[in-house]
């Protein structure tokens, strides 16, 4: 049986979905113990991942039509390029508003890098399977949701 490459495209944009989601939905893990470790409150850092969704749905835009001008490789890389320099630029914050401004803005916006691009693609590489393909992407993006619960119970117990 031979492999067409758009399942190996599916295949990199679940994963990649899976990361950018993942390592933005992480929040809800972390929330308690940078809450102990930083005095900085819930609702404070809660903030900053209402931020996350606002600037990646408004990100979506943007990125979408970068991706029709420039193809969605320079796009998605460039998007994980910046959502790595998020995190880490998050992970250094002095002050609560620094890490709404650095998580929710530059982490929700390079976050949103993966969905609109990858959909897109995806679509374009196939006619006979294309929903099954458009789901899978999603699910990979969904799959972070099992993650981040599975590691808060396992921080929880």
């Amino acid at each position: 049986m031979k492999l067409q490459y758009g399942w190996v495209v599916v295949a990199a944009g679940a994963l990649l979905g899976c990361v950018a989601m993942g390592s933005t939905f992480s929040l809800a893990v972390f929330l308690q113990p940078m809450s102990e470790a930083t005095g900085w409150s819930r609702t404070g850092i809660s903030l900053a991942m209402t931020l996350v969704f606002i600037n990646m749905g408004v990100g979506g835009f943007f990125w979408g039509a970068l991706t029709d001008r420039f193809g969605p490789r320079i796009v998605v890389l460039s998007g994980a390029v910046l959502l790595g320099a998020g995190l880490a630029l998050a992970s250094r914050a002095t002050s609560l508003i620094e890490f709404q401004v650095v998580y929710g803005i530059l982490v929700g916006a390079a976050a949103g890098s993966v969905f609109a691009p990858m959909m897109v693609t995806v679509t374009g590489w196939f006619e006979k399977h294309r929903s099954l393909a458009v789901s899978l992407v999603s699910a990979g993006m969904g799959a972070d949701d099992d993650l981040a619960l599975r590691a808060l119970a396992a921080v929880a117990l």
